[in-house]
């Protein structure tokens, strides 16, 4: 049964309405007694819980009534029903258990669909798999490893990827986050329809709104055509944003909405569009640690991590190592017809001492480049070692490892080394970088590097 709690007749009637012409059990009542109550006797399967439910509207009240909910029944889901003006409510509450908050007035289709998707998370049952039952379960055929804790985030994959619910994955550049994105998606039931990537991480502010949103010819001044924005590319499908951690904060206001409201007006159109979407969102950045330096918004955080699924480095799983390099081989075999390619232990041996900062795709290159280079066809540490880049001591200056950092990582490392080597001194540090003072103090605050304002 779902519970509707709410002091307004008008909001529960309609809610009552809603939920039993979609098949669900239903029932309202409009105080907090009437509430615990209801709990205490008859088994509540959801709560939608308004935070204004009497005449108090500091919203107080609602957030009371939530923690002796969650104090009396942890295992209950309750949805939170909130106004702009409350949104700080609802995170708060999304941190004493909650786990949605809809925002009035609220869309039916969105809100039969948070619905849904709690309750199919709530019936999801732990289990613990082999690779081989995984395999046979869902389709996971380009994701390559038997790690344990690989195991146990493809059983979540698997499990949450039928429900629709909002997917954070976290992990370090390059540990294959897109491919699980991309599997949770073709495990779902909207595996039918469209996979569009975005990597917020390339898209400006200025341009922000265009390439989600899209635009009409004349929009700006050099909008010569209409162009279709990536959330009505993926309207009925799903949307992975790649690299969220770089979406500033003005764009972080524009993304929210459109989570939120399931609306959006095309650039130059005063038209609003309703989308239908799956979200799974994808970073390297640790978004919590940024949520309290005010960089990244909580609410929004709360909007994309429903489930966090977090990918552990290729380091920490050496085993696999082997599994991925024969993968990688058997592929480079058909693309560059050397059939009888093959790499031997002692290389594989060697191969899994490596740290690779670049994780999977630092592998594949340090594979493919060692193939092309080479022209035996067993390949031994001999073969794989040149193709290292290692530092050596003729050669002082040594470049990163294609795919082991970001751009915005080697500028930190620039950055920080230049202000060791000039002992803090901003002047002197930006000159041997080639930027303007206000140059790297703006580079300084973007990538929270502290300094002393007074060593100049």
């Amino acid at each position: 049964m779902i519970l509707i709690i709410d002091d307004d007749i008008a909001v529960r009637a309609s809610l009552l309405l809603l939920f039993k012409t979609a098949g669900y059990n239903a029932e309202g009542v409009d105080s907090q007694k009437k509430a615990l109550a209801m709990i205490a006797t008859q088994p509540v399967s959801l709560i939608l819980l308004d935070l204004n439910f009497s005449i108090e509207t500091s919203g107080r009240e609602g957030m009371s009534l939530l923690k002796e909910i969650k104090k009396s029944d942890p295992a209950i889901p309750v949805i939170l029903i909130t106004g702009w003006g409350t949104i700080e409510l609802a995170v708060e509450g999304m941190k004493l258990g909650a786990s949605d908050f809809i925002n009035k007035p609220w869309s039916n289709d969105y809100l039969l669909q948070s619905v849904k998707t709690i309750l199919s998370l709530k019936e999801i049952k732990k289990e613990t798999h082999t690779r081989k039952q995984l395999d046979s379960l869902y389709n996971f055929q380009n994701i390559i490893g038997e790690d344990e804790r690989l195991l146990q985030l493809l059983e979540t994959a698997g499990s949450v990827a039928a429900t629709g619910a909002s997917v954070l994955i976290t992990g370090e550049s390059g540990t294959g986050k897109e491919l699980v994105a991309e599997a949770i998606h073709n495990n779902s039931l909207r595996s039918g329809k469209p996979f569009v990537k975005v990597n917020l991480g390339g898209i400006s502010t200025s341009l922000f709104e265009s390439e989600m949103f899209g635009h009409i010819r004349g929009a700006f001044t050099d909008a010569r055509t209409d162009r279709t924005g990536r959330f009505e590319m993926a309207n009925k499908g799903t949307i992975f944003l790649d690299e969220i951690g770089d979406l500033d904060h003005s764009s972080q206001v524009k993304l929210l909405r459109v989570l939120q409201d399931r609306t959006y007006e095309v650039l130059g159109s005063s038209r609003t569009k309703t989308v239908d979407v799956r979200l799974i969102c994808a970073t390297n950045k640790d978004l919590n640690e940024m949520v309290s330096k005010g960089t990244f918004r909580e609410d929004l955080l709360y909007r994309i991590n429903l489930i966090t699924i977090h990918l552990p480095p290729l380091r920490e799983r050496p085993k696999d190592i082997p599994l991925l390099v024969n993968f990688l081989i058997n592929n480079l075999k058909e693309i560059y017809n050397r059939p009888h390619l093959s790499v031997t232990s002692h290389a594989m041996k060697w191969l899994q001492q490596l740290q690779f900062p670049g994780n999977i795709r630092q592998l594949k290159n340090l594979v493919e480049r060692t193939v092309l280079v080479s022209r035996k066809d067993v390949l031994d540490v001999t073969d794989f070692e040149p193709q290292l880049n290692l530092p050596s001591k003729k050669n002082t200056l040594q470049l990163p490892e294609v795919g082991s950092l970001t751009l915005d990582e080697i500028e930190v490392m620039m950055i920080k080394k230049s202000l060791e080597f000039h002992k803090n001194k901003i002047a002197k540090a930006a000159a041997s970088l080639g930027l303007t003072r206000s140059s790297l103090y703006r580079r300084l605050d973007k990538y929270h590097i502290p300094y002393d304002e007074t060593s100049d």
